[in-house]
């Protein structure tokens, strides 16, 4: 599928110039013959496939491990604590009554911890009474129990069953007593009803996105089908091979990558079939035979698609540099959607088109010899006026994205505390706001040390000194072994929030003073120590990954353009169009949905989405103005690049950011935020940096856009109006 630039000009340009019908893999897809072939083969293995695909949520692993940074010191302490307990999430069942507890509420939360402990479902390890609170006036006012819950190989997915008997048991007296259930275990329950079926969430919302757009578009229902039916090929593909890898390979899946995955796919798989379908119509205008004409739309537009994959793919790759697992494991299992997806589009997407034949475009039927519409339609007019003054243009463009990426200063990516992760106010953020009140706020998630046997005095004595640590609480836990395989393991509770800066400081400062204690090899982990060790590792991969992202993309596009001047532009606009679409979403988060900050892979998972796949509009601009510029300047390849891709990237674009949105359905803070800051990214790059700035920035810039390339100095071979005729090559 490898493309010249030799390619077609306007649909109404017939005569001159002598192009052959390539041959080849191009050739091959849509032959009269090969095309069932093709379509036999896609059948074969959706057949496979499909019930592989609906195993994909059996392999995730969304255990502790999965998530965390791989070297980190907690997650060390994680899997050092496996000798003495296994690794578990407490819940807290916190009860409270306005103006006090009275005898009956004190003998129910008697009873309930004595039935909770009693249970042996579900993980549950029984249960330690807290409390109660008692006010000024020695009134109980508040009282908890905390129960550990052991995790299974699904990590926090497990929680929910142990949490709902829990719910049942302790229920609530209906007499003004109030009962919540909030921790690790409360907050993992609440996480698990908020993505309970997010694959179905957001696989049905991601298709009528699609099918309303791609009808508003094509205004034709038979066509619609199609790239419908290949990108939900490709999805149910995709999920079977990273099945595949996962279960056999080592992949590490989560919910997120899962259900990122979703979305990427039919974004990307969607904005290819736009891309394509664009270019096959304008050769159907030019050729009687449908099998010549995708031919040549595959030999054409084939270059930009797959450097468009290839860009994202590589990108997601990139990301296996990350300290985070989540964030690394992410990386293969996006690069093999976009893949797939790929795969999908320039093979059985064209096979399909190919067997329907012409019809499929009812009721805008293109006929041949028919005037193409992008010469005279709206991007047409667009870029005449652009082109009449490009740098006043450009200079007023800059302006405003320059103004825009002010909003940047609102960004508060340091972290979302749990009560602020949810949309709505689930039960353990209620329960949570009860428990801080009279408790000290760190008591379900303990800080857990862990030294060496012989250590435990001197360990005890330092952390009874470090601010912000209960000196009271410091010790090994009922129930646990002290002392296995030469290790002590003892726990301690922090009078702050775990997510809160108080506990982060206490964390650090708790390593300081273990850490230089002589044969000691004290280790500090816990909730606190996590969230803490997260956030420094999420900095660390945003300093990291995104240069070396934009050094993969500036390549490919070199490589593409056979140009330093026009790829270095590219990189620059888009780079702008992600500060300014950051800028705006910070202020809308903080302002308009009264968002409390943004999780610390929000940058860079923004960043990821909107350079990989933002680069292909620009991608799909630049490859047509550099075919077109080699027929007719740089000046008018412009214009007619514009005009003849800007009907199909804003399409692209509103299927791309429509498909992001409904990451905001789900009731979760981070995939909301990701979902609106990159569907804005996409439309602004689509309506004002693609169209307007790269536009103007390329006419201003001249030939030399393509300096050292041989377009930098050559003059046009046609002028504008010249026509040109295809001459269609054998068949075999």
């Amino acid at each position: 599928m490898a493309g010249g630039t030799g390619g077609a000009g306007n649909g109404d340009a017939a005569g001159s110039s002598k192009v052959a019908v390539p041959r080849g893999i191009a050739h091959l897809v849509c032959g009269r013959r090969s095309k069932w072939v093709v379509l036999a083969l896609w059948i074969i293995v959706l057949v496979v496939v499909s019930p592989l695909a609906q195993k994909l949520t059996d392999a995730q692993k969304n255990d502790a491990a999965s998530w965390l940074p791989g070297n980190a010191e907690s997650t060390q302490v994680l899997n050092l604590q496996k000798d003495f307990v296994p690794e578990s999430a407490p819940a807290v069942v916190v009860y409270s009554r306005s103006g006090g507890l009275t005898a009956a509420d004190t003998a129910k939360i008697n009873k309930d911890a004595a039935a909770v402990k009693a249970m042996t479902d579900h993980g549950i390890l029984g249960s330690r009474l807290v409390g109660p609170q008692f006010n000024q006036q020695q009134s109980p006012v508040a009282a908890q129990f905390i129960v550990p819950i052991v995790m299974d190989a699904s990590g926090w997915t497990s929680l929910s069953d142990a949490v709902k008997e829990i719910r049942a048991t302790t229920g609530k007296s209906g007499s003004g007593l109030e009962v919540h259930i909030t921790g690790p275990g409360g907050f993992a329950s609440d996480s698990n009803e908020a993505f309970a079926g997010i694959d179905g969430t957001l696989l049905y919302s991601a298709l009528a996105v699609v099918i309303i757009i791609l009808l508003i578009t094509y205004r034709s229902l038979s066509l619609l089908l199609l790239p419908v039916l290949s990108v939900v090929g490709a999805l149910f593909t995709a999920e079977a091979a990273i099945y595949l890898l996962a279960k056999h390979g080592g992949l590490v899946v989560n919910a997120q990558s899962a259900g990122i995955l979703t979305v990427l796919v039919f974004g990307a798989g969607t904005d290819y079939a736009l891309l394509l379908v664009a270019r096959y119509r304008e050769e159907l205008r030019r050729h009687d035979d449908r099998h010549e004409a995708m031919a040549l739309a595959l030999h054409r537009a084939g270059p930009a698609i797959i450097a468009s994959a290839a860009t994202v793919a590589l990108s997601m790759l990139v990301l296996l540099a990350a300290q985070m697992n989540s964030t690394s494991g992410l990386g293969p299992v996006a690069a093999v959607g976009v893949a797939v997806g790929l795969l999908a589009m320039v093979t059985l997407f064209p096979a399909l088109l190919v067997i329907f034949g012409r019809w499929v475009f009812w009721p805008s039927v293109p006929h041949v010899g028919t005037p193409e519409p992008t010469r005279t339609g709206l991007w047409s007019r667009i870029g005449d006026r652009v082109s009449r003054r490009p740098r006043t243009v450009w200079a007023t463009t800059v302006a405003v994205l320059g103004a825009l990426a002010f909003g940047l200063f609102s960004l508060n990516a340091s972290g979302l505390a749990q009560a602020d992760s949810f949309t709505n106010t689930p039960d353990s953020v209620v329960g949570q706001k009860v428990q801080v009140t009279y408790f000290p706020a760190g008591g379900g998630q303990p800080l857990v040390i862990i030294s060496k046997a012989g250590s435990e005095t001197q360990v005890k004595a330092a952390l009874s000194g470090v601010k912000g640590v209960v000196p009271a609480s410091v010790g090994t836990p009922p129930g646990v072994t002290p002392v296995k395989n030469g290790r002590v393991y003892m726990e301690a509770t922090l009078a702050d929030r775990p997510d809160s800066d108080a506990a982060k400081t206490a964390v650090e400062q708790a390593r300081s003073t273990l850490h230089a204690i002589p044969n000691a090899d004290a280790k500090v982990g816990g909730g606190a120590a996590v969230i803490k060790d997260t956030s420094e590792a999420s900095t660390h991969d945003d300093m990291l990954l995104i240069p070396l992202i934009l050094v993969v993309v500036l390549l490919i596009l070199g490589v593409l353009l056979r140009s330093v001047i026009a790829p270095l532009l590219l990189i620059g606009t888009v780079v702008l169009s992600f500060a300014a679409a950051l800028g705006v979403s910070a202020l809308a988060f903080k302002y308009l949905f009264g968002y409390a900050g943004q999780d610390t892979s929000f940058p860079l998972f923004v960043f990821v989405f909107l350079v990989a796949l933002g680069i292909d509009y620009n991608i799909f601009l630049m490859t047509r103005i550099r075919e077109e510029s080699a027929l007719h300047g740089t000046r008018d390849g412009v214009r007619i690049g514009l005009a003849a891709t800007g009907g199909v990237i804003t399409s692209a674009g509103l299927v791309l950011a429509g498909t992001f949105a409904v990451l905001g359905t789900l009731p979760v803070v981070g995939f909301a935020e990701i979902g609106f800051a990159v569907a804005f990214g996409v439309l602004l790059d689509t309506f004002v940096v693609r169209s307007v700035l790269v536009s103007a920035l390329t006419l201003d810039i001249g030939d030399k856009v393509w300096w050292p390339g041989r377009l930098s100095s050559s003059r046009p071979t046609e002028p504008l109006a010249a026509p040109r005729e295809e001459v269609p090559a054998e068949h075999p």
